[in-house]
């Protein structure tokens, strides 16, 4: 409904200064100007934001220092000359050449009424964003506490809480309009669809969705409560076009939706958005697309992708709370070695520390963790252990007795240290917003202060929302005092965030040169992804939970939070065996896989579930492995583009409607998509093949052509995984005990045809661990099949320099063992190999779903063509 708004632009104060529309907004009513600022990226992203003119106290304005590129600094602002400024009855209108800005064909400007204030953004003419058409505007400016205040708005109360709220009222929040879209995605963390549902109107929730990171125990499903992480990104999506909103702010932030609908049918006219926020200022991106893909590359630029992480990072995780001791830690890594399951990582939680004391160990139940962590490398593995951010309040406790002489701790609103109850009883928090502290921390990583670690030993940041046990919510105090003078309230939901980069940087300043750090964190906020992983939290052994992990991890990717999974088989609760099984069967497909359980589980190695079970856990796990080179070869692209790695079907195919909401089925990468089981004693699966392409049967190699909807029957041994046609896919098929011992495996490529017989690909390979990349150490290479011949090239971001060279002659011994192109409508006998000068004859052996090319004997350094005949 619209609603006739207070606010209106003060006459003659618009005007154009280079990439920047400045106007002044007032609230008839209270007369306190606003100062509002558009500014125009080169890449077509507009930004707005809006704050008093004169506030009577700063506002917190940091949050784009932690969360955009270099704090903001190489933002890429469009040319002033390339900007048109025309005014006429009162609305203003910028435009600029789209097809100059974001290498489209698209034409963008911005479109500022006067009366009533109203920001529309339109692309080829049309409006895409509308903000405060709907007149929500509102503006709590800053101002002195009058006598007869009314109850709440200077001071609050909450159950036996009381929040001073010293600074008075000072939310604002907007309506943000989609025009045409259908669904919008993101705003993580919730474990509601994929596609957002309304919180108004038919189905509706009964409330908005919430962005306040908090520790919630054993969360509830298909609600839009707040959880762990806070990501304030929305995308919007419809046939034609895609476009997304960042409201940069980090204190709590509510989020309504509501679907427009029009016309005798009813048809999706829009979808209208409110968005509150308590405290800041108010900043807004609009990402206009008009591509999914667009979208995605303006937010990278914006925050910077997911950057390569460790490779044994990929791999699989083993942990729980907690292994008991080091001969328990031990006997499961030979567990898994006498099973013929590979791992890469073992994890310890917090009762492997002195009394919950981080960075300390039991030392009667690790009293050598050095040799321990020593025997593990041995076989490529690594130790995680968890170092969460509340310090034990203890004189004798080197750690908290440091901090403490620093001052480096949280204040209270008296000025004292804040103190509370987490796992150790009395604690004290690090303030990460004092630079003091966050470089403190990392220097407790070096390798002479936190003793018994080695550089195989990396870190889970655990309970980081913060997590106070007898705190409002389980969280801090907002009126709690950090660096600055700043208010809890005004920083909760990037507080994680930075314990997480603190610890990211701490990792990677142990060693010269730097490597590649790897930390864990389960808060999380716009941005995080330069610094690590994230999991989706304490769930449950439910088959409910099972498939509500997928929505949650494709709105994480969705959101620019690549690095994701779920608790394989359950925080909480005992999964029977049908369920872990299906639940590593799905685990292999999040980008972060790691089993996780209670203290309170039964333990759940999987040879203690027997056979047929243990069979079934250890296929899905060495598939995860055989399919690292794409895994690895999928995150160079993030890392360069922004894309997802787990993928919605509406971003790869946006043009098909029916799949708009599906969040059962996914996508990684463009070439894979999966059809997990995720409901008990199921007996089929129903699968649908979108476009006008064919798929292949990743175990069968059977073809489905598309468009088709079929019905699968499935037994507990059945993984639903087809690959595209038009796609090639890199693996490594020897079995070994870790990523770790794979490093100089030959290769196999999997060529999946389209119906054009044609099919593309790409292979990365760095040294997994260092940045030498960044210089140009590294090989990548474009694969290219058409007329029965396979080709590969170097990629266009591969150069001639010595680092490359250098590279590539370390991994020359590299070679591609076998091809296996699947879809051909003729078999072959024989193949011609070309590599340099070098040219021979190898044999071909077809089937009746592919054509098998043995040891071809390529090098992955080098240029070569495989022709078949």
């Amino acid at each position: 409904t619209q609603t006739a708004t207070a606010y209106a632009v003060v006459g003659g104060s618009v005007h154009l200064d280079q990439h920047t529309l400045a106007a002044m907004v007032e609230n008839q009513a209270d007369g306190v100007p606003l100062q509002v600022e558009v500014t125009f990226l080169a890449s077509g992203v507009v930004r707005m934001r809006v704050q008093e003119e004169t506030p009577l106290a700063p506002r917190y304005d940091d949050t784009q220092k932690h969360v955009l590129r270099d704090e903001g600094q190489s933002l890429v602002y469009a040319r002033g000359e390339d900007l048109q400024l025309v005014s006429e009855a009162g609305v203003h209108t910028v435009s600029y050449d789209g097809s100059t800005a974001v290498g489209s064909n698209a034409t963008f400007s911005v479109r500022m009424t006067e009366r009533p204030w109203t920001l529309t953004y339109l692309v080829d003419g049309k409006p895409s964003v509308q903000l405060n058409t709907k007149g929500f505007f509102r503006f709590e400016h800053l101002r002195h506490k009058p006598e007869d205040a009314p109850e709440g708005e200077w001071e609050e109360r909450f159950g036996s809480w009381t929040d001073t709220k010293p600074r008075g009222p000072e939310s604002f929040g907007m309506d943000i309009g989609f025009a045409g879209a259908e669904h919008v995605y993101g705003i993580p963390e919730h474990s509601s669809p994929l596609s957002l549902r309304a919180t108004r109107g038919k189905d509706a929730y009964d409330q908005p969705y919430r962005l306040y990171n908090l520790d919630v125990f054993e969360y509830e499903l298909d609600n839009p409560m707040a959880l762990y992480g806070s990501v304030p990104l929305m995308l919007a999506h419809s046939a034609d076009a895609t476009a997304g909103v960042l409201w940069l702010n980090a204190a709590e932030t509510w989020v309504d939706v509501e679907h427009v609908r029009s016309g005798l049918f009813r048809r999706s006219a829009g979808v209208d958005t409110h968005w509150i926020s308590e405290a800041g200022v108010l900043d807004v991106f609009v990402l206009p697309g008009p591509h999914a893909r667009d979208v995605f590359a303006q937010y990278a630029e914006l925050v910077t992708p997911t950057p390569l992480p460790r490779e044994f990072a990929l791999g699989y995780h083993q942990c729980r709370w907690n292994y008991l001791d080091a001969a328990d830690v031990l006997g499961v890594s030979a567990g898994l070695h006498t099973h013929e399951i590979p791992y890469d990582v073992i994890w310890l939680d917090i009762e492997h520390t002195d009394g919950k004391r981080y960075f300390t160990w039991d030392a009667a139940k690790f009293p050598d963790p050095i040799a321990m962590q020593h025997t593990l490398a041995q076989d490529g593995h690594r130790l995680v252990t968890v170092v969460d951010p509340h310090v034990k309040h203890d004189p004798a406790y080197a750690v908290w007795s440091d901090a403490n002489a620093r001052g480096l701790f949280v204040k209270a609103r008296d000025g004292t240290d804040f103190q509370g109850w987490c796992w150790p009883g009395d604690s004290n928090w690090l303030d990460c917003f004092n630079p003091n502290a966050t470089a403190w921390l990392g220097e407790q990583y070096a390798l002479d202060r936190y003793n018994g670690s080695t550089t195989s030993l990396f870190v889970w940041n655990d309970m980081n929302e913060p997590s106070v046990f007898n705190g409002p919510e389980i969280t801090m105090d907002k009126d709690a005092v950090h660096h600055g003078g700043w208010e809890h309230r005004q920083v909760h939901n990037v507080n994680g965030m930075l314990y997480h980069k603190a610890t990211s940087d701490g990792l990677r300043a142990r060693e010269t040169p730097a490597l590649r750090p790897f930390v864990l964190s389960r808060a999380y906020f716009a941005g995080s992804q330069r610094y690590g992983a994230i999991w989706t939290g304490d769930n449950t052994a439910t088959w409910e939970h099972l498939r509500a992990s997928v929505p949650m991890v494709l709105s994480n990717n969705v959101a620019g939070i690549h690095f994701v999974g779920a608790d394989v088989g359950g925080f909480f609760g005992n999964p029977d065996s049908q369920l872990l099984t299906r639940w590593y069967q799905l685990g292999i497909w999040y980008p972060f896989f790691r089993a996780h359980a209670h203290i309170d589980t039964k333990r759940r190695e999987p040879w203690l579930l027997g056979e047929p079970y243990l069979t079934h856990i250890r296929t899905a796990i060495r598939q995860r492995y055989r399919l690292l080179p794409y895994l690895y070869t999928l995150f160079r692209e993030t890392s360069l583009t922004g894309l997802p790695l787990l993928r919605p079907m509406w971003v790869e195919f946006p043009r098909e409607t029916s799949l708009f909401a599906e969040d059962s089925a996914f996508m990684v990468g463009s070439a894979i998509m999966v059809a997990p089981v995720t409901t008990a004693e199921a007996q089929s699966v129903r699968v649908v093949f979108p476009s006008h392409e064919v798929w292949y049967d990743m175990h069968s190699h059977a073809a489905y052509s598309a468009p088709l909807t079929r019905q699968f029957a499935v037994q507990l041994a059945d993984t639903l995984v087809f690959a595209r046609g038009g796609s090639i896919v890199p693996t490594r098929e020897r079995r070994r005990r870790s990523s770790a011992l794979m490093q100089r495996d030959p290769f196999t490529l999997y060529v999946y045809a389209s119906r054009t017989g044609s099919a593309s690909g790409q292979l990365y390979v760095d040294d997994g661990e260092s940045y030498d990349y960044e210089n140009g150490s590294f090989i990548e290479r474009d694969l290219i099949f058409a007329n029965a011949t396979l080709e590969s090239r170097p990629s266009v971001r591969t150069d001639a320099s010595g680092e490359q060279s250098a590279f590539a002659a370390a991994m020359a011994a590299v070679r591609i063992e076998r091809v296996v192109v699947v879809g051909l409508l003729r078999t072959f006998t024989t193949a011609t190999v070309v590599e340099g000068d070098h040219e021979r004859s190898v044999d071909v052996s077809c089937g009746d779903t592919e054509c098998t090319i043995r040891d071809p004997a390529v090098h992955i350094t080098n240029d070569w063509a495989i022709r078949l005949a």
